[in-house]
């Protein structure tokens, strides 16, 4: 079996046919990105080729082109403009790991463990930058607001994660302020600029969307770190419990945690490098307590807000595309 067999997955397949129908601007994006971040500093161009092959699945990107695409005329500056989103998207990875001290990304080294955690925090803000510059040169001062705001709510939200890490202080309402904050906000924006370049109508149902879609791809994205082992997710299995980072699934256990489990879950955020059988005991406790199910079920009425707001749209290939990420989201493993 060839290697690229072996790397395609039902989620890949997935994935490829939400991105079909604009496959061919999707490649255009890759090249508008490697464009924006183009430098003749060796060490910005290594650092570059790197993250850019670790760019991921483009998802964020895909939003933006689908979204331009709902009246099935979109407008070619939504090419810049998918551009710009993921490149703030990697910014925000290459600080959350500088943040975080993380070693692997989508199995990958990270910046800050390939080169060094000076190198990460200036490249993060060197993505920034490229991609402020070159929504300047889109030249409309909506988008700019837009993410510029976006880049700001960011920045708040991974203030608002270095704050998370109480086991029994950090609150429901909290959560989803972070969440909001830390990954739907840049969804949202995605969806938003897209409707901007080619189907205005509907820019409320698609910001709405983006945003329902980030809450709810942040959910899943919670509950891998409890289900999934690092040979699925490209990076240590645990690491939010290891990181000290409270998540929904804790958060809709505690009420139903026996004093016995609740000294465990104590115990881990006491530890400064909790161990595996601690961190797998916590999860145990987690998914024993519903906490697992209940953050599942969450993240599913999430998602069916997000298919909700869609109704509207025109029926095409393209709306299909868009109710089939909501799913898509739902259903990964990685």
């Amino acid at each position: 079996m060839s290697t690229a067999a072996r790397q395609r997955t039902p989620a890949t397949d997935a994935l490829r046919a939400i991105q079909a129908p604009v496959r061919d601007r999707l490649e255009l994006v890759v090249h508008e990105m490697h464009t924006i971040v183009s430098s003749d500093l060796p060490m910005i161009e290594q650092v570059s080729a790197h993250l850019l092959r670790m760019r991921g699945k483009m998802f964020r990107p895909t939003l933006t082109l689908l979204a331009s695409a709902v009246e099935g005329q979109p407008d070619q500056r939504a090419i810049q403009l998918a551009a710009v989103v993921e490149l703030m998207h990697l910014a925000t990875l290459v600080h959350d790991d500088s943040v975080d001290h993380s070693v692997l990304r989508r199995g990958l080294p990270t910046v800050n463990s390939l080169f060094s955690h000076q190198v990460s925090v200036i490249m993060g803000d060197f993505l920034y930058t490229r991609a402020h510059r070159a929504l300047v040169e889109v030249g409309d001062l909506e988008f700019l607001r837009i993410l510029t705001t976006v880049a700001n709510e960011l920045t708040i939200g991974e203030m608002r994660q270095l704050g998370a890490l109480d086991g029994v202080e950090f609150s429901e309402d909290d959560y989803f302020a972070l969440i909001r904050a830390k990954t739907a906000v840049l969804v949202s924006a995605a969806c938003e600029t897209g409707a901007l370049c080619g189907a205005p109508l509907y820019r409320s149902n698609l910001k709405r969307y983006g945003e329902l879609l980030g809450m709810s791809f942040q959910i899943a994205d919670d509950i891998l770190d409890y289900t999934s082992d690092s040979t699925v997710t490209g990076k240590p299995s645990g690491l939010d419990l290891r990181e000290h980072k409270v998540t929904l699934p804790l958060i809709l256990a505690r009420p139903q945690l026996t004093p016995a489990s609740r000294r465990r879950v104590d115990e881990l955020f006491a530890t400064e490098n909790p161990d595996e059988r601690l961190i797998n005991d916590v999860v145990a406790i987690v998914a024993d307590a519903g906490g697992i199910d209940r953050a599942r079920q969450r993240g599913e009425q999430l998602a069916q807000e997000a298919e909700d707001v869609l109704e509207p749209l025109p029926d095409s290939p393209v709306r299909s595309a868009l109710t089939d990420a909501i799913s898509y989201v739902m259903d990964r493993r990685s």
